[in-house]
């Protein structure tokens, strides 16, 4: 089974106040994920993997750029690059209103989802996005992912626009429903829309009746582990886990290291790699765009591994 470990690198700002004196701060926190403990962020998680044969899709957030120039997402792509895992354009429309030079005509005020923009918007920002990369070093973009999975049916338009073949936006736990495509339906599973192979987020039933995506900080490792294989075993062609940048970090400030997610992704990797006879990791480039023919089971975990899950969390709240 195909396996995408996605990792959404992005400039998090907490906040819109100061931007230019924090922002020494807020890339060094985002990306390389600096904390007192050491250094938990994007080299960190793609050293770990490569320590263990694996890589990821890095969805690469450029819009930020608009406002602190071109040598930050040059040195973020670099990264990316030098460590062999895959770059894709990932894009928070939150920037769009912070760029030095306009990025589209009568901007006024914040509008932080791509759903919230006309097509011909959107078709507009996606462009300015692959030009973004390709000038860092990103000369082809093969898949997109909206910020917040905060797209719509007009997205998938814009990305087929811009020749692009591969979209993750699509999360059913989130804006997925009412993003109007195959409204009245609760998908999980990749599909073909508007000329767009849609590969969406992994989800599964906790037991509780709630649907729930697979994240590094919101699933315990057994869950993610007990899920990959059910999903083998019903026949699932690929299997989608989310991840950030700043995803080993605690604290709204993101200011000291996370040990339980930490310890949760170092043993994740090690899974991977002792089973990758079982769970291929893969990225977009080269992936044939097939998608399955019939619809597969909804993944369920028991209740009483949620309990577990929600006892891991309350520590790490309480703790770190």
């Amino acid at each position: 089974m195909d396996v995408f470990f996605t990792i959404d690198v992005e400039v998090s700002s907490n906040g819109w106040k100061n931007l230019d004196e924090r922002f020494v701060n807020i890339f060094n926190q985002s990306i390389h994920g600096k904390t007192p403990q050491g250094q938990f962020g994007l080299p960190y998680q793609l050293k770990v993997m490569n320590d263990h044969g694996l890589m990821s899709v890095c969805f690469i957030e450029p819009l930020f750029s608009a406002r602190f120039g071109q040598q930050p997402l040059d040195e973020v792509v670099g990264i990316v690059c030098a460590a062999g895992h895959e770059p894709q354009l990932h894009m928070h429309t939150e920037w769009v209103d912070e760029a030095r030079i306009p990025l589209l005509d009568g901007m006024n005020g914040k509008r932080p989802n791509l759903r919230d923009y006309s097509v011909a918007e959107q078709i507009s920002l996606i462009g300015i996005g692959k030009r973004m990369l390709a000038q860092a070093g990103v000369p082809h973009v093969d898949a997109f992912r909206a910020g917040s999975f905060a797209f719509n049916h007009d997205t998938l338009k814009a990305v087929h626009a811009n020749g692009i073949m591969y979209d993750s936006s699509y999360n059913t736990t989130m804006f997925g429903p009412a993003s109007g495509v195959r409204p009245g339906e609760t998908i999980w599973w990749p599909f073909k829309h508007a000329g767009i192979c849609e590969h969406p987020m992994t989800v599964f039933d906790d037991g509780t009746g709630k649907l729930r995506h697979v994240q590094l900080t919101a699933c315990s490792f057994k869950e993610i582990e007990k899920l990959l294989w059910a999903a083998l075993e019903a026949g699932y062609a690929s299997f989608l886990i989310l991840s950030h940048s700043f995803e080993l970090l605690s604290g709204r400030e993101r200011s000291r290291s996370d040990p339980v997610v930490i310890r949760r992704f170092r043993k994740l990797c090690k899974f991977l790699e002792k089973n990758s006879d079982s769970f291929h990791l893969r990225g977009f480039h080269g992936l044939e765009p097939e998608v399955p023919m019939e619809t597969p089971p909804m993944l369920r975990s028991p209740i009483w591994r949620t309990g577990w899950r929600v006892a891991e969390q309350v520590y790490r709240r309480i703790y770190y």
